[in-house]
């Protein structure tokens, strides 16, 4: 049996003669054309070739290193930006703020004289509030603590009355202010007959409300530029000055300039304020005649100086502050400026009460704290009724970084809590001052469920006794005096 064998490949071709060779091999020579198309040939062939097979990786994006910024913040202005990092808050836990006087003493005072108009409001404060001077800061919180004062002179002596003023003593901080005259206020309503036998204190219609001081320090004078007449009141403390605050019908604010200018019909006032300000007691005079009457004796005696009046108070206080003002300044246009510092006051009259302020050249400056409802009474609904007066120094209690943010009403109208956010108070986008000196004893006893557990603990540590702070003799100056039920003040 025969099989089959495959022929070598080299059999199937035919043999080539090689003399015949050179022939072929010019037949088979391409031209250069021929050879340019055949290589693009297959450089094309190649390209699909290589898109047919397996895919090419893709291509992966060029990843840049973030480049730190060349300047980095400081964390005050990025606080004052609103770029605080989650649960960075301001930490003060320098012992000298639990001291009753920083060690190293108050804040320096400077030399005044050439700007006191300006800090007195000759041009409204103009670029002085925001970011706040610190020498307009400084004088606030003077004035604050003259206030502070009329309430320690009220709680040292709550049943004092006009034919008793020699026994008035009121707690100046400053010792280069020298009081002049206590004032008081009368009530216009009454208590009923049986609950005024079984609470005599509370049916008491004239209590002390403030007192006028002037500065008799010759080198003060002198800092300051001219001699300085204070009058300072405090805010409500008894029942019928409560009862006072809440009739908040309009009345007409009727006086000797605007009966001769024919003013008084339309500038009108809250009805309690006025009849506390212009009611005679049994024997005495009204505040009014109390203010207008020591005000002039002292600008005469000062004949030839340069003489201010600063009127200050705390809500009721402030109030009546406003009332002052306006009556002071009307008095024949007097030519001694007249200027308000208050704190946490209500609103008092209409837009045309407040025109008749300004026009008269009173200046008046509203310390404020947005979360305190004071300011914002009596309710003015569509802007009627009521108006505010004068500038607007805005502060917030939830900046300061040693109170609750839920601190309570009282807290937010409290005085000390009023002075403690000028004394830290920088401008409305700049963090607490954190160079402030100011003491918090005096929150810790009068706010203490309202101040943060950090500070609380750290008094402790330090073993404060807040029973001492404030007692006679303190260089705090508010005097203490024993609870009643029918006597609370709101400060």
């Amino acid at each position: 049996m025969t099989s089959a064998v495959a022929a070598p490949t080299s059999l199937l071709r035919p043999a080539v003669n090689p003399t015949h060779a050179p022939a072929r091999a010019s037949v088979l020579a391409p031209s250069n054309r021929s050879h340019l198309g055949n290589l693009e040939h297959l450089f094309r062939n190649r390209g699909t070739a290589e898109t047919s097979g397996s895919a090419p990786a893709p291509v992966q994006p060029v990843r840049r290193r973030r480049q730190a910024p060349l300047l980095r913040l400081p964390s005050f202005l990025k606080r004052a930006r609103g770029e605080t990092a989650a649960g960075e808050e301001q930490v003060n836990l320098s012992p000298r703020l639990f001291l009753p006087v920083p060690p190293d003493g108050p804040s320096p005072r400077g030399d005044i004289a050439a700007a006191w108009q300006r800090l007195h409001g000759a041009d409204g404060w103009r670029g002085l509030l925001d970011p706040l001077h610190p020498d307009l800061r400084r004088e606030i919180v003077r004035y604050g603590e003259f206030v502070d004062a009329a309430y320690g002179a009220f709680l040292s002596r709550p049943d004092a009355a006009p034919g008793d003023a020699e026994a008035v003593r009121v707690p100046l901080q400053d010792a280069a202010y020298r009081v002049t005259a206590p004032l008081f206020a009368t009530s216009s309503v009454g208590l009923p007959s049986l609950l005024a036998l079984a609470v005599p204190c509370a049916a008491q219609r004239t209590s002390l409300v403030g007192y006028v001081a002037v500065c008799e320090d010759q080198d003060e004078v002198r800092r300051m530029g001219r001699r300085d007449i204070v009058i300072a009141l405090r805010g409500t403390c008894t029942v019928l000055e409560w009862a006072e605050n809440f009739r908040a019908g309009l009345v007409p604010a009727t006086d000797a300039t605007a009966s001769t200018t024919g003013d008084a019909s339309a500038a009108k006032v809250e009805c309690g304020f006025w009849n506390l300000y212009k009611t005679a007691g049994d024997g005495s005079p009204s505040l009014s005649e109390m203010v207008v009457s020591e005000v002039r004796r002292l600008v005469k005696k000062y004949e030839g100086e340069e003489v201010s009046i600063t009127v200050t108070g705390h809500s009721l206080g402030a109030a009546l502050a406003v009332l002052i003002a306006d009556e002071l300044a009307g008095n024949g246009g007097a030519p001694t400026p007249v200027a308000v510092f208050s704190f946490g006051g209500p609103r008092v009259g209409n837009r045309a009460f407040a025109e008749r302020v300004e026009a008269r050249g009173a200046r008046v400056l509203r310390v404020v704290n947005t979360h305190d409802v004071v300011p914002h009474l009596p309710p003015r609904p569509g802007g009627r009724w009521y108006a505010d007066v004068g500038r607007e120094l805005r502060l917030d209690s939830r900046a300061s970084p040693y109170l609750r943010p839920d601190a309570d009403a009282g807290c937010c109208h409290d005085l000390e809590a009023y002075i403690h956010l000028v004394d830290g108070f920088l401008g409305s986008h700049c963090p607490f001052r954190a160079n402030a000196k100011r003491s918090i004893l005096r929150l810790l006893k009068n706010q203490g469920a309202n101040v943060k557990q950090l500070y609380i603990s750290k008094a402790v540590d330090m073993r404060v006794r807040l029973d001492a702070v404030d007692m006679p003799g303190s260089p705090l100056g508010r005097l203490s005096a024993p609870p009643s039920p029918v006597l609370e003040c709101v400060h």
